[in-house]
């Protein structure tokens, strides 16, 4: 791993959703599996670590316990192409028992927050007009619609 790379921390579930996370992106794979050895503090042979890539992106899982949880301050943003792509990412992260939130948000069913937008946003918000007409579109909407935002913008 080099750069800065994320680490999640999870109560016992970092290899299984590092396997649902490699599953739902492209160009995504593990990359390496640690485990507890007879000094803990986890029990031995249990995943310690799992380091894995979203499509190249570097990400450390850690089952550290039930401490600590996933919030809302901290969300990985995917940036979409199209409104297919959009709604096909939603979907896969959203499964299995994730809650759709407003403005593009959403949990996954580990507890981890997700913005999913379009690529275009950027440029949806190019002066404060436009930006106003988009947000108060935005605000209406769970899963976010790209044409919708399109006709706001102009």
């Amino acid at each position: 791993m080099k750069g800065i790379t994320p680490c999640l921390w999870f109560d016992a579930q970092a290899e299984e959703a590092a396997a649902f996370y490699v599953s739902v992106f492209p160009n995504s794979r593990i990359k390496q599996v640690t485990r507890y050895g007879a000094t803990g503090p986890g029990k031995k042979g249990s995943v310690m670590t799992v380091a894995f890539a979203l499509d190249g992106q570097d990400f450390l899982g850690l089952n550290g316990g039930p401490q600590f949880k996933f919030s809302w301050a901290i969300s990985m943003m995917v940036n979409c192409e199209t409104q297919a792509e959009l709604d096909a990412m939603w979907n896969k992260l959203a499964a299995g028992g994730g809650a759709h939130e407003q403005c593009g948000w959403l949990r996954d069913k580990y507890g981890l927050s997700w913005q999913i937008v379009p690529a275009i946003l950027p440029q949806l918000m190019q002066d404060d007009a436009m930006s106003e007409r988009v947000m108060k579109e935005v605000l209406k909407m769970k899963k976010l619609d790209i044409a919708t935002m399109q006709e706001a913008a102009a």
